[in-house]
């Protein structure tokens, strides 16, 4: 007989140094000769990114490949990018090229060698500290050189800077000398990504795109011919333009090119001449090898994700669907799309080919994410590295549920349902349990329907959350996509109350007890929603983490390169409408603050500064809000430390403790001040 106790006061075994140590997901998968090579985090370790490598032969595990304090990750973009590549060499064993994130430095390692320690590529910037970044790399070791996206600081300012396609030699000799290292493009595009090279070496591809566009509003195919000196000659844009978002290109076995473009409306695989005429982007280029209204591809917050890739026989792995991505092996020349067996419903964009055998990073609602691998001659697909392993009886997962709500207008809301769940509680009859609202981040970005911890932490507990993927989220095509455009701290806002007064309405959710938070984007959707009229009384309290909160001075130096003109699509331009960012940032309406609230913010965080919190908290000083504002060292966009997000997560459920009127002894309260 289950023990009855109220929502949000039920025991449970998934505690937050459980949710801390499986914080984040394995990475930037690749192949290196018949091996699988990743990166993974490592929270316990200061939250640095490991590199580990899979040995071909069936059976071993995998090992990790750099000590402790080696950090494989890089700041190119900020939100960073491919951080490692390597080469098969034979007998010698394999190459690694790889980033590290203290000096932003490339180096190189033969893991198989003697004594072998990673040798310094690049030399230190004499601009600014950590001013020459590198990432996506590709070794050519016939060429003795790596090429690579570089990020160059030119100043100190944080748009004071350029980005280039770069050969990096091999043999250590740019260490000291950043003129050793060849320039391949020039300064005409502000954003690169995916140098890839043909089969015979003769051609590269890449992408390009400049401000003020993000890589899911328009890109352009970029492809030129190698030169006998290693030179680009006559590179031109043979796909893509401003309303075209090719999110990947990729060069077949057979050197026919591959892109993933949105010119239909939704990202789909394409087939286009790598030789064509430029053009000026008033029409979509290539053949469509499969039309559907599912995404093939998505937004590139990261540089080097990998949506799909080409198999030697002329098929090719990719991702697909709608709302959720599965793999797929696609035959281009039929259009036939035969899906991977197994109970992974998500995969990441991170596929790597091994001859016939294609590998992701996948999860389910039930299993986190693994590295699955999938034998496209047999069809057999299995887990072999990062298996998920039951650190408590799963009867304490929640049991989740994709909804399509209605919102204003009659547009459609997609979200995720996790309903409050425990084998061994249950809730007094006629008692409504509390809800939270999760935003994603980006904005242009969505919420996987996964087992994540975190939220089980919620769930079993006996608080219920839903993640809305509001308008402007990807995975429902490019016009669900652009319902953002201008909108920004209206849709977003809309459609999450629109999931709240539902649930409310319908008699799942305590009206009462309804609570926001988020991060990022989701940090400013929350703090929005805690200060907008679109949202007025909705909410109970909120949790805002590393947060927008004034628009004028995001959009005027307060943030990185990437996103810095973001707004003048999300909200308008700021010199037509400078009164919009005014009446839309929380910062200017902190008066109508009524619900408690907490703040998290990480103090290197260069993308959303601490400086917007602490304007924020003076304008709320002496209303009378009860809130806390807990401001980590060392902690940048997105917390990676164990101890902090331990802190974090008691936290936030000490407010909603607080707020809801819960009583419980298990966690360190924090304190909320007026």
């Amino acid at each position: 007989m289950p023990v009855q106790a109220p929502y949000g006061t039920w025991p449970s075994p998934i505690d937050a140094g459980l949710v801390a140590a499986h914080d984040g997901r394995p990475d930037f998968l690749g192949s290196v000769g018949g091996e699988l090579w990743w990166t993974e985090p490592r929270p316990e370790e200061g939250g640095r990114r490991a590199l580990l490598r899979l040995p071909a032969d069936a059976g071993q595990a995998p090992v990790s490949v750099l000590p402790a304090p080696w950090n494989v990750r890089n700041r190119v973009i900020e939100y960073g990018g491919l951080p490692w590549a390597g080469a098969a060499r034979g007998s010698g064993g394999p190459l690694i090229v790889f980033t590290h994130f203290a000096d932003q430095r490339l180096y190189a390692i033969e893991p198989d060698a003697p004594d072998s320690a990673p040798r310094p590529l690049t030399p230190l910037s004499d601009v600014t500290e950590d001013g020459l970044r590198w990432c996506d790399p590709v070794v050519l070791v016939e060429r003795g050189e790596v090429w690579c996206v570089l990020e160059e600081f030119t100043g100190e300012g944080p748009t004071e800077l350029r980005r280039v396609l770069a050969a990096v030699p091999l043999d250590g000799s740019a260490a000291a000398d950043r003129g050793r290292v060849r320039e391949l493009t020039g300064d005409g595009d502000r954003f690169l990504s995916g140098p890839r090279l043909s089969p015979d070496g003769e051609r590269l591809v890449w992408l390009a795109w400049n401000h003020p566009a993000m890589p899911w509003d328009g890109t352009r195919v970029m492809t030129a011919r190698i030169s006998a000196d290693g030179s680009l000659e006559r590179p031109r844009a043979v796909a893509g333009g401003p309303e075209e978002s090719v999110a990947q290109a990729e060069f077949a076995s057979d050197g026919t090119l591959l892109i993933a473009s949105d010119a239909s409306g939704w990202w789909n695989l394409r087939r286009v001449a790598a030789e064509a005429a430029e053009t000026d982007g008033s029409a979509p280029r290539g053949v469509p090898l499969c039309p559907r209204e599912e995404e093939f591809a998505g937004a590139a917050w990261k540089i080097g994700q990998r949506w799909f890739a080409p198999l030697p026989g002329g098929l090719v792995a990719t991702l697909h669907g709608r709302g959720a991505q599965r793999l797929g092996v696609l035959d281009p020349e039929t259009g036939e799309l035969v899906d991977a067996a197994g109970p992974w419903t998500e995969w990441a964009p991170s596929l790597a080919v091994v001859d016939s055998r294609v590998a992701g990073v996948a999860a389910s609602p039930r299993t986190s994410y693994e590295i699955v691998e999938l034998d496209t001659r047999t069809g057999h697909t299995v887990a072999v590295a990062a298996h998920h392993e039951d650190q408590v009886d799963p009867a304490h997962y929640p049991q989740p549920q994709s909804r399509t709500f209605t919102g204003p207008d009659g547009r459609d809301v997609h979200a995720h349902l996790y309903p409050p769940h425990h084998p061994d509680h249950t809730a007094p009859a006629g008692e409504l349990p509390p809800y939270v609202v999760w935003v994603h981040g980006g904005p242009t970005s969505r919420s996987p329907l996964v087992l994540d911890l975190e939220i089980a932490y919620f769930t079993s507990r006996g608080i219920g959350v839903a993640e809305v993927n509001y308008g402007g989220s990807t995975g429902y095509g490019r016009a669900y996509r652009n319902r953002l455009r201008q909108q920004w701290g209206v849709v977003d806002v809309e459609d999450c109350a629109a999931v709240a007064r539902t649930l409310a309405a319908e008699g799942t959710a305590d009206p009462a007890r309804l609570a926001i938070r988020g991060g990022s984007a989701g940090g400013w959707t929350s703090a929005a929603s805690l200060t907008s009229p679109l949202a007025e009384g909705l909410y109970a309290c909120g949790t805002v983490t590393y947060p927008i909160l004034d628009l004028t001075g995001w959009a005027t130096g307060e943030t990185h390169d990437f996103e810095s003109q973001y707004l003048e699509s999300l909200v308008g331009p700021l010199a037509e409408v400078p009164d919009r960012y005014r009446e839309r940032s929380p910062l200017q309406h902190a008066d109508r603050t009524a619900a408690p609230f907490l703040l998290l913010q990480g103090l290197d965080d260069v993308i959303c500064p601490p400086v917007q919190c602490e304007r924020f908290l003076e304008q709320v000083k002496g209303r009378g809000v009860p809130h806390a504002y807990l401001a980590f060292e060392g902690e940048g966009h997105g917390f990676r430390r164990a101890g902090t997000i331990v802190r974090a997560v008691e936290a936030e459920l000490s407010l909603y403790c607080q707020t809801f009127g819960l009583v419980r002894e298990d966690i360190t309260p924090v304190e909320l001040r007026p």
